[in-house]
């Protein structure tokens, strides 16, 4: 290691088990959730043992809804989460959570009357997933085996099996299957109508959907004593590029009648339905299709006793559409909102509900990057959006008269979160050098007051000689302009040449150059590439194209074609750094984790020999094994494209130039170990040097016990050992 001296010597360095632990976490306003047309929202107490009701405009707390200790009936010691009910009156309170995929979980839960304090099960038969309410709080379905139940609270809570084809890897009933849960972002997939007289959901037959198998040991923290001896295997449906997916329908069940039927929904024998909506309307629920190449959007109203469905409106756009647009539409009482980047930037457009354009919304060339709602009654859409430049976000409302507000007035990162009148909302600003403050404000943007400002951290981190993040950009060869910002030593010295680490994820519509304390590798202002300065590493990141905030040509010039564009500019990275005069450009490396640990392969194996050592995580290494939603949304199939398909990290082997650390969990559901085995693989046979490291039962994430800690010192010493 270098000598650390000068400033740094007067500071406390900092330690991996310091960024690992969260010691340098920020402190979080988290867990709001509005309560519909009222100022007040709900939060779980810092304590994790009540649900406590503020103002929005004071701040203050104006009732205790739930408290573990203070329940008639069912007694719980502990709780994990909380689903209000429509009209107020009610609680799902649930225990017990057992995570399945990175959305999806199932627990145990409780119907809570807030008036009585009354805690009942809501079922006796086993744990439940993805619990949903009726619009007037007196039903709930949930599903439990891959079948659909319905609780009734009028009839003591008389519980009906609304479905019984379900079953664990041929057919699933009001949740999505793998692939749809993880790449279109949701975990329920069921909704009442308007009137609650009936329940609607979408239905997956995944029995022709090809399985994967991860072997699964005994392992530690935890520990897995069935497979002490003999390890047993978790196999489940995924669908690989170009392969099967499941087949989806839309269904209605009469809640009186107890009569099902499929409802008339078109779509494609390979499309996707990747949501089912309600609407003020009983007599119509959304559902939304695409085809496989993802480049529309339908949205058609059903009648859900008829099943007759028509088209409400259809979103075109060259190449794909984007699945931030999907997950973003507000259905309000009278209009829809509807992202879209079909003239080059993601702007909204306002729709009745008959599917008629009313306005389009804040033209201009930037994007709009985050929805907040509506305010019905005067027109008032606010939003979010990165339109003082690419890096920034400011919170913004559009009035009906084409007239715009910027509502916050810092530069850096603000999000909103709004009341459910749309009166007041919470502001979180940070930039890269200042951790999250949160105030109050009215939604004219006045601030009323200040709820966390982390001024403890703040002089924590000025404590540990942190130095401030710098920006730049460039040009490269091929005349793109692009941004980035560095980290220096804190004992910099202009005149000496330091080896550089070079971060990037580098993945479609992904952005890590922002100017929000979330920026760095593995956030937390990025302490760990704050330790990587103390070693005496210049660390480095650059968005290349692909990447998001610039508008969608800058975005999609990567379809078809994932790697060669993005390798190419983090190459040119290189090489620009390679001429500053304190950067030694014989010491540069790269390191990236799922999209960016096949980046770092790409950029490795580009031809041009600029990095002596990369480390790649959890890389993807060929976008065969990668699943159908995700790769086919940027790629096509490989049927369509083998040509795009072919330029991978394997194809590349031979050409890898530098040390190789390669890491990947053994249980990893999302990139599979299959992609690290097939790589290296295929570097032994090139006759590549290069490490393995495998997690034992560490999912994609690879975290667990003393696992990230190790994992992050693994990468560091990689650098430490070739970088000097």
């Amino acid at each position: 290691m270098l000598m650390l001296s000068g400033t740094v010597a007067a500071s406390e360095p900092i330690t991996l088990k310091q960024v690992t632990s969260g010691e340098f976490a920020a402190e979080r306003v988290t867990g709001i959730n509005p309560i519909k047309g009222t100022d007040q929202y709900a939060r779980i107490s810092a304590d994790g043992k009540r649900i406590e009701e503020y103002s929005f405009k004071t701040g203050k707390l104006t009732t205790v809804l739930f408290d573990v200790d203070h329940t008639q009936g069912e007694k719980i010691t502990s709780f994990d989460g909380y689903i209000m009910s429509p009209d107020g009156t009610r609680m799902l309170i649930s225990t017990n959570r057992q995570p399945i995929y990175r959305r999806s979980y199932k627990a145990d839960f409780y119907i809570y009357t807030i008036k009585s304090r009354k805690l009942e099960k809501l079922s006796d038969g086993g744990p439940q997933q993805c619990p949903v309410w009726s619009p007037d709080g007196l039903q709930v379905a949930f599903v439990r085996d891959n079948n659909i139940f319905l609780v009734k609270l009028l009839y003591d809570n008389a519980e009906n099996q609304v479905t019984k084809d379900g079953k664990f890897n041929e057919v699933i009933n009001g949740i999505p299957d793998w692939v749809n849960e993880e790449e279109f972002e949701f975990n329920t997939a069921m909704t009442f109508n308007a009137d609650g007289t009936m329940l609607c959901w979408l239905r997956y037959d995944e029995k022709d959907v090809k399985q994967y198998s991860l072997q699964l040991f005994k392992g530690s923290n935890p520990e897995r004593k069935e497979y002490a001896e003999y390890p047993g295997l978790y196999s489940y449906k995924y669908p690989k590029a170009g392969t099967d997916n499941s087949k989806v329908s839309a269904w209605s069940y009469d809640i009186k009648s107890h009569r099902i039927q499929k409802l008339q929904v078109p779509i494609d024998v390979d499309g996707y339905m990747p949501r089912i909506m309600p609407t003020p309307d009983a007599d119509k629920v959304l559902v939304y299709t695409m085809p496989r190449h993802q480049d529309v959007l339908n949205l058609y109203a059903v009648n859900p006793r008829s099943t007759v469905a028509h088209l409400l409106l259809k979103e075109s756009v060259k190449k794909y559409v984007e699945e931030e647009a999907v997950a973003s539409i507000k259905i309000g009482n009278s209009t829809i909102l509807v992202p879209s980047d079909r003239d080059g930037y993601m702007h909204l457009y306002v729709y009745n509900h008959n599917g008629q354009l009313l306005r389009k919304v804040a033209p201009g060339n930037y994007d709009i990057t985050a929805v907040y709602g509506m305010d019905e009654a005067t027109g008032d859409i606010y939003y979010q959006a990165a339109a003082l430049n690419p890096h920034d976000r400011q919170v913004y409302v559009a009035h009906k008269n084409g007239r715009i507000e910027r509502l916050t007035n810092q530069e850096g990162w603000n999000t909103a979160v709004f009341s459910g009148d749309c009166k007041y909302f919470l502001n979180s600003w940070s930039n890269y050098d200042t951790p999250y403050v949160y105030t109050t404000r009215s939604n004219d943007g006045k601030v009323l007051a200040t709820n966390v400002d982390n001024k403890a951290l703040k002089a924590k981190i000025a404590q540990y000689g942190w130095t401030k993040k710098e920006t730049f950009s460039f040009t490269t060869s091929e005349g793109v302009k692009l941004d980035g910002w560095m980290v220096k030593p804190a004992n910099f010295d202009a005149s000496k040449k330091y080896p550089v680490i070079m971060f990037q994820y580098s993945g479609p519509g992904n952005q890590q150059v922002i100017n929000s304390w979330n920026a760095g590798s593995m956030g937390n202002g990025g302490a760990f590439d704050e330790y990587l300065a103390q070693q005496g590493f210049i660390v480095v990141c650059v968005d290349g194209r692909g990447t998001g905030g610039r508008g969608a040509e800058f975005e999609k010039c990567t379809y078809l074609k994932l790697g060669n564009l993005e390798s190419k500019d983090q190459v040119e990275t290189a090489l620009y750094l390679g001429t500053l005069p304190y950067v030694d450009k014989n010491n540069i490396g790269i390191w990236g984790w799922s999209y960016g640990g096949f980046n770092t392969l790409m950029s490795m194996s580009e031809g041009r020999p600029v990095f002596k050592a990369g480390v790649a995580v959890a890389p993807p290494t060929s976008y065969r094994f990668y699943d159908t939603i995700y790769t086919e949304r940027y790629m096509r199939t490989p049927q369509e494209n083998p040509t795009g398909y072919d330029d991978c990290p394997i194809s590349r082997a031979s050409k890898l130039n530098g040390a190789l650390l390669i890491c990947h969990g053994s249980a990893d559901d999302n990139v599979h170990p299959q992609n690290t085995f097939e790589y290296t693989e295929a570097l032994v046979q090139a006759d590549k040097d290069f490490k393995e490291n495998i997690y034992t039962n560490r999912n994609h994430s690879i975290f667990g016990g003393n696992t990230r800690n190790h994992l992050l010192r693994q990468i560091a010493e990689w650098f430490e050992e070739h970088l000097k």
